[in-house]
């Protein structure tokens, strides 16, 4: 039974004017967080709003309610008998209450603002610690008992899987996450608490340790005599804070073990069980982390390594759970450990505990079973609580419901539970995920939803053996909603493709498939109305449209003779006709989250999810018949709930919590009480007889009939064969409807589908022919192969893609170059366009050597302003230093000082020119740039710079003489460059004439002509030459056309113009297009032979040989002429040749001097750089120093802080303790006084009554300790521990209750006066009362003197 709240009270609670109520008579669920015990034979786990307790050895359970919503995390305290939870509201609260009378003890409140994640109690003591997860990360130490917090302590983005107190000592917790291990130390002074974290430094992942360094003050790191200390790393970091001292850079980070489980021992030790199957045993003073080794089995081949999930303590080692459902006994001696398998389970073990006397384990599954293990003479394993495969999907009582319901799992596993105690009666497993789940009102039948679309039908009459009895595959959507009318007429079955099935509900029928309706796809809810006296069942379907922010309304009518009259209501394919079933749309602008049809009236009732309120025209106006809060919105709510058909019972199934409530009235509220009732009793006098007849068909025996198994389908032998594999396999009934109308459509027009292929064929013949004639056609009269494609549509599409493909891939080639060209661009801007001087090579003519000028971009702004200080500070520094020079030298004599002051200027400037003029070596000056003519002078010496100001002015000149090095370089190679174009120019024409000479002599010689190269002019590779284009160009349609037409009109205007010119024609026919002879044509000159040397000399006349003379005489001229002018053409080439070679060697000497500039140039840049690399580096040398100074004194301000606080804190413990031992002394003193004062007191009684009455003084009641106590002391490996403040109260209880009975009349010596009795038993319980107080004392100072 589900146990109220003292002194609270539901904010759900509605008081009504009817009076009726609604209690939570059980609550089933299974445990998705470790269970605990409360007392030796009771466990307790959380499960939704509830705490849920199960008595181990009678099964009962009993359940105590959060009020606030869900139940976070809960803990035992099985000394006080107390258990504490929190709750999952916005800051939380932790709730601690008695057992067994589940009375609140008291509520904590904190400043956590989402959730607690852990809870545990410390075995002796009122001390409770609780974690809580973001944003906090908070360990809190709790007072439970006076509800305080005693300390707490906040680790930022630390999560914590598992906390713990040590058994032997309360002053110790334990925090474990999956890559940490801290210790917790919790120290005491009077009232004053604190507590500190130790952490557990884990071996690597493969057992090993790495030998770390000191982060904070490293002794080993080595020293640098030229570059000077080595700092750590964080004071590199810049870090001066708290974060220094645990700093650690990445790659100093090594992978380490992986925590999963802890377990104390009785030694104040730890083991921890890690991921990767490592032991490890840390010492609980020191933290020093043994790895303990396993022994091997060697019967096993092959290792196997055990990642525990559950560690718990016994005698001589730890039981361990794994992964693989086995139960594991480590049993560890001295540094190793072997294991032996002690339980296999059914699943995997998530958590194990030892009740307190240690006689029974408790064993957790994954799924969330619980087995008990009992270690006895005879060892036994029970089961005492039997999980569900998963979260209840689906819930429904057995008709008439007043004795079983049903639930179904997501896995397919289907329960009969006794609603009285919520026991299960049987278990069958569909094996499939599924949906849902309905009872038949009118037969002892269920029906099972799947996601494959199938839907099963149970036989539950025999509740012990029910079984699947037919199965029917109605689409291959998932079955969303199963829902009987209340007359258990016809199923409804609702799937996710907008389709609702309508099923004959009778197993007598073989629940034979009447039709379907087609709805909208996002059903939301099925309701149906099926009155006693009406023969039609309404049906109303609500469903979402989520884009328009609506609701639809689809309301049909389904007669009652559908059965029987099912073909003439169906089309071929299955699907009802909308008229015959006068089906209506509505839609609704809220958005609906429940709609039901109202049985008196056709209203409709929908509850809207965005306004607090019922919509329905003409609605009277009603208040809240009863109301319960079973379940939390902090789980999303519930998911379903089932009324029984008497209304007396309900089942509230949880959406995400995994629990199922059953709720009963308490009282039901008068008339509407009374309706259910009389409705009931009708509904099941109506229903009883139709009940008894299917119930006897299920018990006779039948071959069930499974649509969709054997149905097999052919066509006409005309046709092609349609079976297939596919076709053979089951098929949806849906499917099969269709298909069986296309075979019928198929047999009808059989005959015209033939006719339509022979049409087909002979169309294609004739394409055929046609295209082989087109083939025999000139190219002209032929036709593309496509223009015979007949599907225009088709070859549409077929363009539309290639055009869309073209398009796509046109488009990814144009982001590509505009990728590329941005590149470009910014590449172009940074390494040129930026440069004020563009980096440039320069080559020499005839021997490999190049020369590389300095590229430099401009100066910013910034930098010459900072140039320009610089220069004018040390200007003003060199006047300083100059007058404080002559003021040193001050002389009495004015005249004296005057003439002074000119000899030091002459002297000054005498100095300045020897400088100058000095001949010393570079190297004694600290620079080379002086023979670049770059001024040092306002340089620092090197020795001389001290402070941070004078490093920076001096890397800023260092950098202006770089600058200036590179410019002076820079100058003299552009006056290079421009000799080498000259050079080239001269070069260039001279081979004008040599080319004439070569030609004139037809000489076979090659005219050296130097270019400048890439290198030389780098502009030119921004410039793409047309022969550097290797593709063909793209010439457009219309640019080509254009070229056509254009073309013949060129040709036709060239020739005309050629016509016109008739001069220069004549000239070329005529003397060879020039006018004179000119010199260098003598070489073609060519004395043309007289016509008679045809003829033989005999018969030649004297004129005609006269003539040969002379012609011989002008050839023997021509031919001198020619030598003459071949020679003075061949001393002029050879001249011009040298001139060539002369001038660019001289011109390649003079490169090479320049090499030797550009080196010492850059040996110059280097040294300065140097220079400013070593400045540079001591300015971060110092800035290290400075954080380091600054941590140091940080650090040093902390400690002083922490010692002022710990000295302040011992002044206050010595002052409590000089109080503390102030207080023993006085009651010892008081004891003393009571004892000595004793005969004082009787003074007036006779001397052998006051002897009796001092011997009563000084007896003690005995106290015997328990037997069961002492065993179980003796059974628990952790034997004796240190008693708790509970355990002194029940001493001091026992020892009054003794004293009682001391103090009783009987026990009086004969003949003593009441009166002087009643004192004395008054003088001696405060001599006993003050014996206690003083053992307290002496208690708590063992307990310090041990802690």
């Amino acid at each position: 039974m589900a146990q109220n709240r003292e002194g609270e009270e539901s904010p759900y609670a509605v008081s009504s004017p009817s009076g009726a109520t609604l209690s939570v008579r059980w609550v089933q669920g299974f445990p998705k967080q470790n269970v605990h015990f409360v007392t030796e034979d009771t466990i307790c786990y959380p499960s939704g709003n509830y705490v849920i307790f199960i008595n181990i050895e009678t099964k009962t359970k009993t359940v105590l309610q959060c009020i606030n919503g869900i139940v976070g995390v809960v803990a035992t305290n099985i000394p006080y008998e107390v258990v504490a939870f929190s709750d999952r509201k916005l800051k939380p609260n932790i709730y601690i209450y008695n057992f067994p009378g589940l009375t609140r003890r008291t509520k904590l409140k904190g400043n956590i603002l989402l959730d607690y994640t852990l809870l545990t109690f410390s075995y002796c003591g009122t001390y409770l610690a609780s974690y809580s997860s973001l944003p906090e990360f908070e360990l809190a130490l709790w007072n439970w008992e006076s509800n305080v917090i005693l300390c707490k302590k906040s680790q930022p983005g630390l999560d914590v899987s598992q906390l713990s107190f040590n058994p032997m000592n309360w002053r110790q917790l334990c925090l474990s996450s999956p890559s940490t291990v801290n210790v917790w130390t919790i120290e005491r002074s009077n009232q004053e608490h604190y507590i500190k974290a130790r952490s557990v430094k884990l071996p690597l992942e493969d057992g090993t340790f790495v030998n770390e360094t000191d982060v904070l003050f490293p002794h080993s790191l080595p020293k640098d005599l030229i570059y000077g200390p080595v700092l750590p790393l964080s004071a590199i970091a810049g870090l001066v804070g708290e974060e220094a001292e645990t700093f650690r850079p990445k790659d100093d980070l090594y992978p380490l073990l992986h925590p999963t489980m802890h377990c104390w021992t009785p030694s104040s030790d730890l083991y921890v069980g890690c991921e990767e199957g490592h032991l490890l045993m840390i010492n609980g003073e020191t933290l020093k982390v043994t790895v303990l080794q396993k022994i091997e089995d060697m019967t096993q081949s092959e290792p196997h390594h055990i990642s525990p999930v559950s560690l718990v303590y016994q005698k001589d080692g730890v039981f361990a759970s794994g992964i693989e459902g086995s139960v594991y006994s480590f049993i560890i001696k001295d540094s190793s450990y072997k294991v032996e398998t002690f339980l296999e389970t059914e699943g995997p073990v998530e958590h194990m505990l030892f009740s307190p006397s240690y006689k029974m384990l408790l064993i957790q599954t994954d799924k969330g079973s619980v087995c008990i293990y009992t270690f006895d003479e005879k060892p036994t394993l029970e089961k005492v609580l039997d999980a569900c495969d998963g979260k209840f999907q689906a819930i429904d009582f057995i008709t008439p419901g007043t004795k079983y319901f049903m639930t179904v799992t997501h896995s397919g596993e289907v329960c009969i539970w006794w609603m009285e105690d919520c026991i299960c009666e049987s278990r069958i497993y569909l094996n499939t995920p599924t949906t849902a789940l309905a009872c038949s009102p009118s037969s002892h039948s269920a029906v099972v939803g799947t996601v494959d679309g199938y839907v099963y039908f149970l036989d539950v009459q025999e509740v012990d053996s029910p079984g699947v009895i037919h199965k029917a595959f109605l689409s291959k959507s998932a079955v969303q909603y199963l829902i009987f009318d209340q007359r258990g007429i016809f199923l409804f079955v609702g799937s996710s493709e907008g389709n609702i099935f309508i099923m004959n509900a009778n197993p007598s029928s073989s629940f034979e498939i009447l039709g379907f309706v087609e709805v909208s796809k996002d059903i939301l809810q099925i309701s149906t109305v099926s009155l006693l006296e009406v023969d039609v069942v309404q049906v109303l379907v609500l469903s979402s449209l989520p884009e328009a922010e609506k609701s639809r309304l689809e309301l049909f009518t389904v007669p009652k003779i559908l059965p029987t009259v099912s073909e003439s209501f169906t089309d071929e394919r299955g699907k009802l006709k909308e008229e015959l079933i006068h089906l209506y749309l509505y839609e609704m602008e809220h958005t609906l989250s429940s709609a039901v049809l109202d049985f008196q009236s056709n209203q409709i009732y929908g509850f809207c999810n965005q306004a607090p309120y019922v919509c329905s025209y003409l609605l009277p106006e009603k208040e809240t018949f009863a109301r319960c809060q079973s379940h939390s919105h902090q789980a999303h709510g519930i998911q379903s709930m089932r009324i029984s058909m008497d209304g007396q019972s309900i089942l509230v199934n949880g959406k995400d919590d995994g629990t199922l409530v059953y709720l009963k009235w308490k009282r039901t509220g008068g008339i509407y009480g009374d309706e259910s009732i009389d409705y009931f009793q009708k509904l099941l006098t109506f229903l009883s007889k139709t009940i008894a007849e299917e119930n006897y068909y299920l018990n006779s025996p039948r071959v069930s009939l499974d649509l969709g198994h054997d149905f097999k389908y052919s066509i006409d032998s005309s046709q092609e064969e349609l079976a297939t594999e596919e076709s053979k396999k089951e098929i949806p009934w849906i499917q099969w409807k269709s298909q069986e109308a296309v075979e019928k459509e198929i047999k009808m027009f059989s005959q015209k589908r033939k006719e339509i292929r022979r049409g087909i064929k002979e169309l294609a013949k004739t394409v055929l022919n046609m295209m082989e004639e087109n083939e025999k056609l000139d190219n002209i009269a032929k036709l593309e192969q496509q223009e015979f494609g007949l599907d225009l549509e088709e070859l549409e599409r077929l363009h539309e893609e290639s055009e869309e493909e073209v398009a796509k891939i046109r488009k990814d080639v144009e982001m590509h170059n505009l990728a590329k060209g941005y590149l470009t661009e910014v590449i172009k801007e940074e390494c040129w366009n930026a440069m004020a001087v563009k980096g440039r090579a320069l080559k020499c003519f005839h021997i490999p050597y190049v020369v590389e000028n300095f590229p430099m971009k401009e100066r910013s702004s910034e930098e010459l302003k900072e140039l320009k200080t610089v220069l004018q500070q040390k200007k003003i520094e060199a006047e300083c230093l100059k007058l404080r020079k002559e003021i040193s030298e001050v002389q009495s004599a004015v005249s004296l000082v005057k003439k002074r002051h000119e000899e030091d200027d002459e002297e000054e400037e005498d100095e300045d020119k020897i400088i100058r003029d000095s001949n010393l070596p570079n190297y004694l000056l600290g620079s080379l740039s002086t023979d670049f003519g770059v001024d040092t002078s306002l340089l620092s010496s090197q020795l001389e710079l001290h402070s941070r100001e004078e490093k920076i002015n001096q890397i800023t000149l260092l950098k202006d003489i770089i600058y200036k090095v590179k410019t002076a370089f820079n100058n003299e190679f552009d006056a290079a460059y421009k000799q080498k174009e000259f050079e080239i120019t001269r070069v260039t024409e001279r081979n004008v004439r040599i080319r004439e000479i070569i030609s004139d002599l037809e000489l076979e010689e090659t005219v050296w002509q130097p270019e400048f190269e890439d290198c030389e002019k780098p502009e030119r590779t921004f410039v793409v030459e047309d022969h550097e284009i290797t593709a063909q160009k793209h010439v457009s349609p219309w640019q080509k056309a254009k070229t056509e037409l254009i073309s013949p009109h060129e040709t036709e205007r060239w020739l005309h113009s050629q016509g016109l010119d008739v001069r220069n024609r004549a000239l070329m026919d005529m003397m060879g297009g020039v006018l004179e002879v000119k010199k260098e044509d003598i070489l073609k000159m060519v004395i043309p032979q007289p016509a008679f040397m045809i003829k033989p000399d005999a018969l030649w006349t004297e004129e005609e040989r006269k003539q040969f003379k002379e012609y011989e005489k002008k050839v023997k001229e021509l031919n001198e002429e020619r030598d003459k002018y071949r020679k003075s053409l061949e001393t002029e080439l050879k001249k011009l040749q040298n001139s060539i070679q002369e001038s660019t060697q001289s011109f390649d000497e003079l490169l090479k001097k320049l090499f030797e500039r550009r080196v010492k140039a850059e040996m110059v840049v280097n040294q300065e750089e140097l220079k400013i690399n070593n400045l540079v580096f001591s300015l971060l040398l110092e800035e290290e120093l400075t954080s380091r100074e600054i941590f140091l004194n940080n650090y040093l301000v902390r400690k002083q802080q922490e010692k002022n606080q710990t000295s302040e804190a011992i002044r206050k413990s010595r002052e409590e303790l000089d109080a503390f031992k102030e207080h023993y002394d006085n009651l010892m003193a008081e004891d003393k006084v009571l004892d000595r004062s004793f005969k004082k007191e009787f003074s007036e009684i006779p001397s052998h009554q006051v002897d009796l009455l001092y011997k009563l003084f000084k007896r003690r009641p005995r106290i015997h300790k328990q037997k069961a106590h002492s065993e179980a002391a003796s059974s628990t490996p952790f034997g004796e521990r240190p008693g708790s403040g509970k355990l002194n109260k029940d001493t001091f209880a026992h020892l009054m209750k003794a004293m009682d009975e001391l103090d009783n009349i009987n026990n009086m010596p004969e003949g003593l006066d009441p009166s002087v009795w009643d004192h004395f038993c008054a003088t001696r319980r405060a001599k006993v009362e003050n014996e206690h107080k003083v053992c307290n004392i002496i208690f708590y100072f063992i307990l310090f003197s041990i802690y």
